[in-house]
């Protein structure tokens, strides 16, 4: 079953496209703002119905922000076409335009058609979005604001057990435990070492510090 993400701050056509989609047989998910669609993306969709006019933050620049990370066909949903228009969003990683107001059984055939010509990856990307900070938990890569964070094998494993369970507080004699081992010999307080060194190349990259010491116990992860 495929997986299809929209994101609109119109109720209404929300609805409409959900019921459309599901009673296809596609399994849909939605969001009415930047915030939302970040999360969502995460769930890692087949394809993004994107709408360009949105509050705050809008389509042009939720693409610009997910396309280094996310393979799968974008289509913008908007109200105007214009060429200069068009660019922007080709120029932003989007595949395809969708002129409001719309054929509801042609976009189902350009959905389906993006679909079967997807084969840009094998296999997803695990990533998760928190804030400016993108975390690929397949290449175990860590960007701040599109600039690559160089980190060490350990100090990867740290942030990956941490930030794939956001406010879960994590002893450091088992952060030890489950990052070099049971059957490794060694001091728990290398794990402070590390976080240390963690925390200094969030500095260095104008990084706030997304690890939280609880004294006493251990550390967990901030979400922004």
């Amino acid at each position: 079953m495929h997986k299809i993400l929209i994101v609109d701050d119109e109720a209404d056509l929300r609805k409409l496209l959900t019921d459309y989609f599901e009673i296809n047989g596609y399994f849909v998910m939605t969001a009415k703002d930047s915030r939302e669609a970040m999360r969502k993306v995460e769930l890692g969709p087949d394809l993004v119905l994107l709408d360009i006019n949105m509050p705050e933050e809008n389509g042009l620049e939720i693409c610009e922000r997910i396309r280094g990370f996310v393979s799968c066909p974008i289509l913008f949903l908007t109200a105007r076409i214009e060429d200069a228009d068009k660019i922007a969003g080709f120029r932003a990683g989007g595949d395809d335009y969708i002129l409001k107001p719309f054929s509801i059984r042609e976009l189902g055939a350009r959905v389906e058609a993006h679909l079967r010509r997807e084969q840009r990856i094998p296999t997803k990307a695990s990533v998760r979005f928190n804030s400016d900070l993108v975390i690929n938990y397949t290449a175990r890569e860590l960007y701040f604001q599109d600039i690559r964070i160089p980190l060490a094998k350990k100090e990867f494993d740290i942030i990956e057990l941490l930030s794939m369970n956001p406010g879960m507080v994590f002893e450091k004699e088992r952060m030890y435990e489950k990052i070099w081992g049971l059957d490794e010999e060694g001091d728990s307080s290398v794990i402070a070492e590390h976080i240390r060194r963690i925390r200094n190349k969030f500095k260095e990259y104008g990084c706030s510090d997304r690890i939280k010491t609880v004294w006493g116990v251990g550390y967990k992860w901030l979400n922004s």
